[in-house]
C-alpha cells in the first residue's frame, strides 16, 4: 500500500511531526511511505473561479503552483493521512489552502454526477493540541467528516493527541496514538 502523510504543521520537528513519524516507522516496514511537509511547498489559495469543473478526469485547476504535484501524488496513492497541529480550533494556515483547492478534484456534489478523484481513498487526521479534546477539537473533527464527505474518501477516524506541549514530551500516550492510526488505515 502507497500511503501519503500531509504534515500541515509549520515546524517539521513539532509534535506533529513527531508523532507522524512514529506513525510511519510504523507502516513503513510494510507500505511505502512518502510525506510532505507543506511548509515546503508552494500552495495558493483557491480563486474561486470555476475552471477547474471544466475537466472531470484529472485536477483542472488553473493555477500552476504545487497543489497539483501533491494532487498527483495523492491520486496515485492508496491512503492518506492529514497532519495538523490545532490552530484556532481548526487546521493551520500552512494546509488550509490545500484543504480548499481539492475542489480542483471533486465535481458534482449534490447531484447524482457527484464524482471525486479521491474516491474510496483511506484516510485519517491526526491532530496535536495543547488542551484537552472535548470543546476543543469538535471544529476541525466536523471540518474534516464533512471534507471526507465531499471527496468521497473513506475515512478511518480522527486521532487526536491532547495535551501535547512539546515533542519531548510525547510518551507512550503518543506512541499509542500512532499505533491506533496505523492499524486502522492499513486494515
Amino acid at each position: 500500500m502507497k500511503i501519503i502523510t500531509i504534515l500541515g504543521s509549520p515546524k517539521k520537528k513539532g509534535n506533529t511531526g513527531k508523532v507522524l513519524s512514529i506513525f510511519e516507522d510504523r507502516v513503513g516496514k510494510k507500505h511505502e511511505i512518502e510525506r510532505i511537509n507543506i511548509n515546503q511547498y508552494k500552495v495558493g489559495g483557491c480563486i474561486g473561479c470555476y475552471k477547474c469543473q471544466e475537466k472531470l478526469d484529472e485536477p483542472g485547476c488553473v493555477q500552476k503552483d504545487d497543489a497539483l504535484i501533491i494532487f498527483e501524488k495523492m491520486i496515485l496513492a492508496d491512503a492518506i493521512v492529514y497532519a495538523s497541529p490545532l490552530y484556532c480550533w481548526s487546521f493551520t494556515s500552512q494546509i488550509k489552502p490545500l484543504i480548499d483547492r481539492h475542489f480542483c478534484l471533486i465535481s458534482g456534489y449534490g447531484t447524482s454526477e457527484h464524482t471525486s478523484l479521491l474516491d474510496g481513498k483511506r484516510t485519517a487526521l491526526l491532530v496535536t493540541c495543547a488542551g484537552p479534546i472535548e470543546g476543543n477539537c469538535d471544529a476541525i473533527k466536523g471540518i474534516f467528516n464533512g471534507f471526507a464527505d465531499y471527496g468521497k474518501i473513506l475515512t478511518k477516524g480522527s486521532f487526536i493527541l491532547p495535551f501535547c506541549t512539546t515533542p519531548d514530551a510525547i510518551g507512550d500516550e503518543g506512541i499509542e496514538l500512532a499505533e491506533k492510526l496505523a492499524k486502522a488505515i492499513t486494515e
